[in-house]
């Protein structure tokens, strides 16, 4: 329950004043398809801690037919995991998605030659039919292009874009 309430908070960060915000968070928990698939992937993980296998598969299931998501059983979702559009997202395997990761839809976390999955590092922003494959991790603060490849780690404050993506850093705010 506690991560859920931190997942509601994290989706409703604003600089909005504390009247607006709780209004802000109200909203979240009750019109955010984000928060739904979160509600779902967190009932998975507490109903996998509790070993009941045959109700996490049904909520995955459920998550894929409502939503258009699929969530690997091993993948791990940080708090405040934004799917801005879940239809067409895939997150593979034993990916691990950091704090506050958005993802705009149709993106793969997924795996080479069963080579492993993505590690994504917290604030990072997934541009739309993004690419992520492989045993590779993306850096904090980073953005992904609409439709990037990524098949090599991305460092922090970076951006990658293209097939196959080519990385280069952020430019600095106002230069």
């Amino acid at each position: 329950m506690i991560k859920l309430i931190d997942d509601a908070r994290e989706l409703t960060r604003s600089r909005a004043s504390f009247g607006e915000e709780a209004r802000r968070l109200g909203d979240t928990v009750l019109k955010s398809d984000a928060f739904r698939v979160l509600v779902l992937q967190r009932a998975r993980e507490r109903l996998g801690w509790l070993g009941v296998p045959l109700a996490g598969h049904l909520l995955r299931i459920t998550a894929t037919a409502l939503y258009g998501i699929e969530i690997g059983r091993d993948a791990r979702l940080g708090r405040g995991v934004n799917f801005v559009h879940p239809v067409g997202i895939v997150v593979g395997g034993t990916s691990v998605v950091g704090d506050r990761v958005t993802f705009f839809g149709c993106n793969t976390l997924g795996t080479v030659h069963g080579e492993g999955y993505p590690t994504i590092e917290e604030d990072v922003v997934i541009g739309a039919g993004a690419r992520i494959l492989g045993n590779v991790r993306i850096g904090a603060r980073s953005e992904i292009g609409a439709n990037a490849v990524v098949l090599r780690d991305v460092p922090p404050d970076s951006v990658a874009y293209g097939v196959p993506a080519i990385v280069r850093p952020k430019k600095a705010r106002g230069s």
